[in-house]
């Protein structure tokens, strides 16, 4: 395994209080609900952490008008990524902060990943979430807020970002790959096991898994909503990892394939590979073959 060499890619509820008001912060609220899609929005205009802009998982971290294959949530352009980031007032030398209701799984650990993909550095994922921070009774902003006000401040210019975004410095890999892999390469699925095995499947036209993945439900990375620490979370993966073997990430849309990387960086790993379409890309082509059971 990878030895430790960078700080955690999460930070806790006292640190992030600590750097309120600081104007270089920005901080990006990402809830989102698989079920009810305006439910992250309702949740932000009615209480949020101070200063935080929202960022809408199908609006803003996602690009919907590219093709099935490309999953439920195809990865945003590069350059329409950057204009986003762009209308939250983000360069790549800010620091941000993100959080979502409480695991990181909707949608924090994803704007994460898509600001590592762009070459950000010093992002950072809240542990706890929002739930955490409330718990903690440190100060939220209540008042109420427009729609027209969810992009927080006046967008930096694409000119004063700079050249400084660099797209894919984080790797990902398309279905090709993926089926062409050999035996050195492990392909994690972060679905719940009942998915994975196909029991059932509430999502996508086809339930089971892609041949020769072994299940890593992203849930099992957390223990009372926040990551499990790092020394059991380097146990529990190097299990599953065994040194020298390389770890290429799905689950069912690309989402919360990004939770089990944001572990393994906590857990000392460098950044693994995405295959970003993830399941609903792969039974996108009916040909691609399908695995059930364990």
């Amino acid at each position: 395994m990878t030895a430790l060499n960078e700080p955690s890619p999460l930070v806790d509820v006292e640190a992030l209080c600590a750097r309120l008001g600081d104007p270089s912060l920005r901080i990006i609220d990402a809830r989102f609900d698989l079920a009810d899609a305006d439910a992250g929005r309702r949740a932000f205009a009615a209480s949020r952490i101070p200063g935080a802009v929202y960022a809408h998982l199908d609006d803003d971290l996602s690009d919907h008008a590219k093709p099935a294959s490309e999953g439920r949530h195809p990865l945003p352009e590069a350059d329409r990524f950057a204009t986003t980031l762009a209308r939250w007032r983000i360069t790549p030398a800010t620091p941000v902060v993100v959080y979502d209701g409480g695991s990181g799984a909707m949608a924090a650990a994803r704007a994460w990943w898509l600001l590592r993909w762009m070459g950000h550095v010093d992002v950072r994922v809240l542990d706890g979430g929002f739930a955490a921070w409330i718990a903690a009774e440190v100060p939220v902003d209540d008042a109420p807020i427009e729609a027209a006000a969810f992009g927080g401040h006046e967008a930096v210019s694409r000119e004063a970002q700079g050249d400084g975004w660099c797209p894919g410095s984080a790797p990902t890999i398309d279905a090709d790959a993926v089926a062409a892999r050999d035996a050195s390469i492990a392909l994690v699925d972060a679905r719940a096991r009942e998915r994975f095995r196909g029991d059932v499947e509430p999502l996508d036209p086809k339930a089971g898994h892609i041949p020769g993945a072994i299940n890593r439900p992203f849930a099992e990375n957390l223990a009372a909503g926040r990551f499990k620490p790092r020394p059991q979370l380097q146990a529990e993966w190097r299990a599953l990892l065994p040194e020298g073997t390389a770890s290429w990430l799905f689950c069912g849309s690309g989402v919360t394939a990004c939770h089990n990387a944001l572990a393994l960086v906590h857990a000392g790993w460098p950044m693994p590979t995405l295959f970003a379409p993830s399941w609903s890309g792969w039974v996108s082509d009916p040909s691609r073959p399908v695995a059930t059971g364990d």
